[in-house]
């Protein structure tokens, strides 16, 4: 059975192979957003590794302060600030990363009113506010994908499971749950979504709630039409026969068949 299955993913591969469009679009997509997870060694205002009185620092680890480095306050060290770089440079050295701005980092040095074109100090240019374009498509990226990873990934267990439960017991279950489906799938989910904005400041977390709220009953229709499927085949019924918990046998069983 494992070979099989083996052979099946080998042939799968094969032909995904043969696709050159999304064989290299997948690669291309792998490559940037590999170089996203690293967005602060990439782009940041920040060093990455600096010496200071002879001591070894890490500012993208740990945060240092002002005062820290020669400086009069009890705040975080602003790297950019010209009497904290020249200390800095008096007494060790620092690494800065490629491209010198965060996401949030905005260019009070333009001589240029905003925004403005790509340039060897921006390489993409920078938005109204003087922000790097470059810094901000990077940490972007790595936002977006794996924000989208999440609210797959956990959409997708959550509608497996109530289209799985509605297939196998059917009956009374699959249609209370039909119905309630029905209704919230009836909920204008985009006015839903900009009341809650109004009331909650978004953020990773909170987007990532909502939308889940919404996204997983796009499986359970699919996933209650295999269940249903699947559930009179006889190798269920031998489980059944044999003892084999209900919960058991959708996970072990019609599962691994239904997907």
């Amino acid at each position: 059975m494992l070979l099989i299955k083996n052979n099946e993913i080998k042939e799968k591969i094969k032909v995904f192979k043969k696709n050159r469009r999304a064989y290299w679009a997948f690669w291309l997509f792998a490559c940037i957003f590999g170089l996203s997870l690293f967005s602060e060694f990439i782009a940041n205002d920040k060093p990455i590794i600096m010496m200071y009185d002879g001591k070894l620092h890490f500012p993208l680890i740990v945060e240092y302060s002002d005062a820290h480095f020669g400086g009069d306050f009890p705040t975080e060290a602003n790297y950019k600030d010209p009497f904290i770089a020249e200390n800095i440079d008096k007494n060790g050295w620092k690494l800065m990363p490629l491209i010198e701005f965060s996401y949030n980092s905005i260019d009070y040095e333009i001589d240029k009113p905003t925004p403005t074109a790509p340039s060897k100090r921006h390489w993409l240019g920078t938005d109204d506010e003087g922000r790097d374009i470059l810094a901000r498509i990077l940490y972007g990226i790595r936002l977006s994908v794996v924000f989208a990873f999440i609210l797959t990934i956990i959409a997708s267990c959550i509608g497996v499971f109530i289209g799985a439960v509605q297939g196998y017991f059917g009956g009374k279950v699959d249609l209370i749950i039909q119905r309630i489906i029905e209704i919230w799938d009836s909920l204008p989910q985009l006015f839903i979504l900009i009341i809650v904005a109004s009331l909650f400041v978004p953020n990773f977390w909170s987007l990532l709630i909502i939308l889940l709220f919404f996204s997983w009953t796009s499986l359970t229709g699919m996933v209650r039409a295999e269940f249903l499927r699947a559930r009179n085949f006889e190798y269920v019924m031998a489980a059944k026969s044999l003892g084999v918990g209900n919960f058991t046998i959708m996970y072990r069983h019609i599962l691994p068949n239904a997907l």
